[in-house]
C-alpha cells in the first residue's frame, strides 16, 4: 500500500508540473501577440527565447522537482519521466512541443577517452566497432571519430584526413548531432558507404559540451536505450530491447540479470543504478514558416541548465 502510496504522490507531482508549464508559457506567449505582425523574425525570436526563459524558470522554481531530488528510489523521477516524456500545446498560433528524457539514458563518445586524452579506452572502442560492425559500417568509422575527440595535435598525428577539407572544425568533443555529421559525411564520402543510415545515432550518442564529461558521465542504466545496451554488451536487439524494456525497475538490490559474459562487458563502462537526476530537455517552436530547436541539459539537484545548443 505504501509503494501504491508514493506512486500516487509522484504521479501528481508530474501532472502538476505540466499544468504548471503549459499555462505559463501559454500565459508568456499571449504577451507577445500583439507584437506578431510586425517585425516577424525579430519577433519569433524574442518569442523563442521568452519560452526558453520561461521553461527554465519553471524547471528552477518547480517544487515538483525538489520533491523528486529527495526520492532515493528513483520512484518519482522515473514516473515524472515517463509522464512529462513530450507536451505539446498551442498558443497565440504558435506550436510548442516540449520533450524530457534522462540526459544519461545514452553513450557519450567523449568517453572513450581519457580526460586527459591521452588513454584509448579500447574495451569501449572495440565495444562501439562491433556493434558499427553489426550495421555493416567498417571499424574506421570510430577512428575517424576519435578524431574528433582527441584535440589538436600538432604533429598532426590523425587517423584521417578529415581536417584536410574542414580545418577550423572544433575537435575536443562531439558537441551536437549538426556536428557529428561532418564525421559522418566524410566517413561516407570517403569510402563511398553509406551504412550510417542503419545506425540510430540519435538513440545512441548523446553529445555533451563539457569538456570534464570523460571524467563524469555515468550512464543510468535505468534509461539506458535499447541501442546503448546492445553497444555495451554486444548483445542481439531482442535482448537489448527485454533489457530496455525492464528500464526504472532497477535498482542496487534488484539489477538487470545479466549472464557473466554481459556482466563482464558492462565493467568496461561507467554505469550505474542510482537516480542520476539529469534532464535532456528539447524544445520545439513552429510559428508559420518560421522554427526553432532548443535543447540543453538541466542538473535537478543543483537546478541549473547548461550544454545549450540552438537551430534557428
Amino acid at each position: 500500500m505504501m509503494k501504491n502510496m508514493k506512486k500516487g504522490i509522484a504521479l501528481l507531482i508530474t501532472l502538476m508540473f505540466i499544468m504548471a508549464i503549459t499555462v505559463s508559457i501559454g500565459i508568456g506567449l499571449s504577451y507577445t501577440k500583439k507584437a506578431q505582425h510586425a517585425l516577424l523574425e525579430e519577433n519569433f525570436l524574442f518569442q523563442s527565447s521568452m519560452i526558453l526563459n520561461d521553461v527554465l524558470s519553471l524547471l528552477k522554481n518547480s517544487k515538483e522537482l525538489s520533491l523528486i531530488q529527495n526520492d532515493s528510489e528513483g520512484t518519482a523521477f522515473a514516473i515524472f519521466l515517463a509522464q512529462s516524456s513530450f507536451i505539446p500545446f498551442e498558443a497565440s498560433g504558435i506550436q510548442v512541443a516540449l520533450e524530457i528524457t534522462s540526459a544519461r539514458s545514452k553513450f557519450n563518445p567523449t568517453t572513450l577517452l581519457s580526460p586527459d586524452k591521452k588513454t584509448i579506452y579500447q574495451a569501449r572502442v572495440s565495444a562501439l566497432k562491433n556493434y558499427l560492425a553489426k550495421k555493416m559500417v567498417n571499424e574506421t568509422y570510430v577512428d575517424i571519430l576519435l578524431d574528433g575527440l582527441g584535440g589538436l595535435k600538432d604533429d598532426l598525428s590523425y587517423n584521417s584526413a578529415v581536417y584536410n577539407t574542414n580545418d577550423t572544425l572544433f575537435r575536443d568533443y562531439i558537441v551536437s548531432a549538426k556536428h557529428l555529421k561532418v564525421y559522418n559525411d566524410f566517413y561516407r564520402d570517403t569510402f563511398y558507404d553509406n551504412a550510417l543510415e542503419n545506425v540510430e545515432f540519435d538513440k545512441l550518442f548523446y553529445y555533451s559540451g563539457d569538456v570534464n564529461a570523460s571524467n563524469t558521465y555515468i550512464i543510468d542504466l535505468n534509461y539506458a536505450t535499447a541501442e546503448v545496451w546492445a553497444m555495451m554488451l554486444g548483445v542481439d536487439e531482442v535482448r537489448a530491447e527485454q533489457l530496455a524494456f525492464n528500464g526504472g525497475t532497477y535498482s542496487e538490490n534488484n539489477k538487470a540479470d545479466l549472464s557473466s559474459d554481459e556482466s563482464r562487458a558492462l565493467e568496461s563502462f561507467k554505469t550505474t543504478y542510482k537516480p542520476q537526476l539529469y534532464l535532456d530537455v528539447k524544445v520545439e517552436i513552429i510559428q508559420d514558416r518560421s522554427s526553432a530547436k532548443i535543447a540543453f541539459e538541466y542538473d535537478i539537484k543543483k537546478a541549473r541548465g547548461y550544454n545549450f545548443s540552438y537551430e534557428i
